[in-house]
């Protein structure tokens, strides 16, 4: 069970990193955007690795290239820690602590999460 397990996630892995050579996310082909890539002020695509819960609206996500704060509020975070999950959104343009406003956000079992665009 558990080499099944680590065999999928392995194969998944495979597929975000092979998806994100080619520049393009799942389903609705958006471009993908490496994190160190993204800018302030653009709405991007990014794919990573959910690493840690920042507040209940909050959390990092991570991919070889760094890391960037993800707010979905006021919604709760739709995603569990460690899961590879696709992000959409609007990179803030603040120069203190800048934050990807989540508007959509798909899961590793393909499973899309439209996030209210209210921020507070």
């Amino acid at each position: 069970m558990a080499s099944t397990r680590r065999t999928a996630t392995f194969v998944f892995a495979v597929g975000i990193s092979v998806m994100a050579s080619f520049g393009y996310a799942f389903a609705d082909e958006r471009p993908l955007t490496e994190i160190a890539d993204v800018k302030r002020g653009s709405v991007v695509t990014v794919v990573g690795t959910f690493e840690t819960l920042l507040d209940e609206d909050e959390f990092r996500l991570r991919d070889s290239t760094g890391a960037l704060r993800v707010y979905v509020g006021p919604n709760w975070v739709p995603a569990d820690v460690g899961e590879i999950i696709t992000v959409h959104g609007y990179m803030d343009d603040s120069w203190f602590r800048p934050e990807l406003y989540a508007r959509e956000i798909v899961r590793a079992d393909g499973t899309t999460v439209t996030l209210s665009q209210r921020y507070d």
